[in-house]
Formats: structure tokens, C-alpha cells, sequence
């Protein structure tokens, strides 16, 4: 439980209600969330802030959730991103992950599933990170002649 006490997770969706209650559920398991009410609030939120994983509503008014995925993916490839949906279809579990999705779950929600989806998707975004440290330090040392 201790990488969870440090995860930070973006909770978009416009329905208030459940995004104050699911809010409420995830942090008194550990995580750390802010809550955007629509996918252009979320954008303006990932300028500012640095997310582990973001929590997506699929239908939204205004930017729907595909097109807020695809934008966080464009500005910030490093945070994972799990779509919720009240009615999932293959299709559109299929074009939330080709277009960057770590995941995808239909509402109501089970608590235990999400959680663990937030611990893998963590874990994933983590070692991305880590890869790409290592490259980077690799890359240095390569370009210094000592």
C-alpha cells in the first residue's frame, strides 16, 4: 500500500455526484485525487500538475473522454490513463486503448477493480519512468569523452 499513499490520480467526469463520492472512496484508501468536471478542466489541470493516472468518464459533454485522452496523451505521455463508461461497447474499449488508454471499465465501478487498476497502472507508469531515466543517464555518459 505504500507506492498507493503516493499516487496521484485526475478523476474527470460530469456527473458531481459521483465523482464526490468516488473521490471521497479513493482517498480514504490512500490516493491523493483531484476531480475535474470536464475533459477541458482536466486539460488545464495536467498543465499544472503531475498525475500518475487519470480516471476518464468516455461520455462527456464538451470534449468527450476520447478526445480528453488523446489530448492529456499528446501533452503529457507519461500519465496512464483508465476510462470509465456507463455503456461500453468492444468498439469503444478498442479506441480508448489504441489511442493510449491502460484500461477500461464499465460503471458502476467495483472499488476493489479500480484500485487495483490504479496500483498496475502506477506500477506501469513507474517503470516507464525508470526506462527512461536510464536512457537518458546512458545517453549522457555516451556524449562525455572522459
Amino acid at each position: 500500500m505504500d507506492s498507493q499513499l503516493a499516487t496521484k490520480v485526475l478523476l474527470v467526469d460530469d456527473e458531481i455526484e459521483f465523482i464526490e463520492i468516488l473521490s471521497q472512496r479513493l482517498e480514504t484508501r490512500g490516493l491523493k485525487v483531484i476531480a475535474a468536471t470536464s475533459g477541458e478542466k482536466a486539460l488545464v489541470m495536467t498543465d499544472d500538475q503531475n498525475f500518475d493516472v487519470a480516471v476518464i468518464d468516455f461520455a462527456m459533454p464538451g470534449i468527450n473522454g476520447i478526445e480528453t485522452l488523446k489530448k492529456i496523451k499528446e501533452k503529457r505521455p507519461d500519465i496512464e490513463v483508465i476510462m470509465l463508461t456507463g455503456q461500453g461497447t468492444i468498439q469503444s474499449g478498442i479506441e480508448a486503448m489504441k489511442h493510449g488508454a491502460i484500461d477500461y471499465l464499465e460503471k458502476p465501478v467495483d472499488l476493489k477493480v479500480l484500485m487495483e487498476k490504479i496500483r498496475l497502472a502506477k506500477q506501469q507508469r513507474m517503470l516507464a519512468l525508470e526506462k527512461k531515466s536510464a536512457e537518458e543517464v546512458k545517453n549522457i555518459l555516451k556524449s562525455k569523452s572522459w
